[in-house]
């Protein structure tokens, strides 16, 4: 694994998740000179469309749009997300390994469980990442993460704020494009929620964050914790 100290880690279940939910937001940071990164927890082996290597090649090119610093795929089992310590540990490792100061992860309401799962299994890690004594796989010092946010994949929640995303948004578009095996249904492929509008769907609901916000479009994002800000204006 190569060493860069990230401004941003983004954690997601299955290549796509993140940049479905805050592609426009890694853009908007990587376009500004920010590091970013984004940690897959699974190869999505069981995807009803594609395989693996070609799901892989999917997410370099998704990276390549987006100017990611790296990115990392932990091979955990699709659809075995279980809440364990072996997998707290392997994400503490990248945690601790590229020190990021804001980590992402899924928000836990969501129709696919999975996505909730690596929430859970995120918020683990980025607590246990900062205790000294706890011990990782590898020996890697503890490290404190500044915030944890959350990102929406499928619905369309409540927000605890949201990022403009009006000037980068063909970004984010161009990005989740290079799914095409997701998003688009081939000759020989199974229709499945994603290939029938999905697409439309999240433009849709990034234009609605916007409405909200009186911009174009915003992604939304979920805090645990208040939101300090030194001034009202």
């Amino acid at each position: 694994m190569e060493q860069v100290k990230l401004d941003i880690l983004a954690f997601g279940a299955h290549p796509d998740d993140v940049e479905i939910g805050m592609g426009g937001t890694i853009a908007r940071h990587t376009s500004k000179g920010f590091k970013v990164g984004i940690c897959d927890l699974t190869k999505a082996e069981l995807s009803s469309n594609g395989n693996v290597i070609l799901r892989q090649q999917e997410a370099s090119n998704a990276s390549d749009t987006l100017r990611l610093s790296i990115r990392e795929n932990l091979g955990f089992p699709d659809r075995g997300l279980t809440l364990d310590d072996k997998k707290i540990a392997k994400i503490v490792d990248i945690i601790r390994l590229y020190e990021p100061r804001i980590v992402f992860a899924p928000f836990f309401e969501d129709r696919h469980p999975d996505h909730g799962h690596c929430g859970r299994l995120v918020e683990e890690a980025v607590f246990s990442a900062g205790i000294k004594k706890y011990q990782g796989t590898q020996e890697l010092p503890s490290h404190k993460v500044q915030d944890l946010y959350f990102y929406y994949i499928n619905g369309f929640h409540k927000a605890d704020f949201v990022i403009d995303v009006s000037d980068v948004h063909h970004v984010k578009m161009e990005a989740l494009k290079a799914y095409r095996s997701q998003f688009m249904l081939s000759k020989d492929g199974v229709e499945t929620p994603l290939t029938n509008g999905y697409l439309e769907t999240v433009e849709s609901r990034d234009r609605l964050y916007g409405k909200e916000t009186g911009t174009l479009f915003a992604e939304a994002f979920k805090s645990k914790k208040p939101i300090k800000r030194t001034s009202l204006f």
